[in-house]
């Protein structure tokens, strides 16, 4: 007889990034591989990108929006980065956790400080580009800001990886394919962890009971 899996409480990765790192092209690539992940919608105040649209990439929000939303308490984490403003819902990602999602942030380290205070214990994972040079090449190559622009991001990029070993796990992004499998290596990891596995499989355990 198969023992029926229960639904544990789900996983809360956090993914933070210097700018131009890789992070979104990672978290992408990620999600098409595992579909048992979701990422959460950051709300910004940041303009929106010819590309890029409402409710998929972000939710754009005006900054008095934003503002009001900071003063209801209904976010999980927010921070400013680049004269912008980031905010994850507290609502939504509570929902999705108790009804089992594995869920993935995108935030940047004040964020992902934020979570740890809520949270405690979280999988928190930090993409580091293979070396300075490299990151400068893609932030110019993909020709989206000004100069001044990307020298700011640069000179932001050293704070940003200055706090690497307040996370869990490092993860290069040297070679994409190596770095998707290394973060999907932690997703499955997490998912084997004790106190889950015991919720998903406690029928099964109960049948051993003396």
């Amino acid at each position: 007889m198969t023992a029926t899996i229960a639904t544990a409480r789900g996983q809360l990765f956090v993914i933070s990034a210097p700018s131009g790192a890789g992070k979104t092209s990672l978290v992408r690539a990620l999600l098409e591989r595992d579909s048992a992940l979701n990422v959460s919608i950051s709300h910004t105040t940041r303009t929106r990108r010819e590309s890029e649209r409402d409710g998929v990439e972000y939710n754009f929000v005006d900054r008095a929006t934003f503002e009001q939303m900071v003063a209801e308490g209904r976010f999980l984490e927010h921070a400013e980065v680049f004269g912008n403003l980031y905010g994850t819902s507290a609502d939504w990602v509570e929902s999705a956790l108790a009804g089992g999602q594995d869920l993935i942030l995108e935030i940047d380290w004040q964020g992902a400080r934020q979570i740890r205070e809520r949270y405690g214990d979280v999988h928190d994972i930090f993409i580091l580009p293979p070396d300075f040079e490299t990151l400068e090449a893609r932030l110019t190559g993909r020709g989206q800001d000004a100069p001044d622009v990307i020298a700011r991001r640069l000179a932001e990029a050293c704070t940003d990886v200055s706090h690497h070993a307040d996370f869990r796990y490092l993860v290069v992004n040297d070679a994409f394919e190596v770095a998707c499998e290394d973060l999907l290596a932690i997703v499955r990891a997490a998912r084997l962890e004790c106190t889950g596995q015991k919720q998903r499989h406690r029928e099964a355990l109960a049948g051993f009971t003396a």
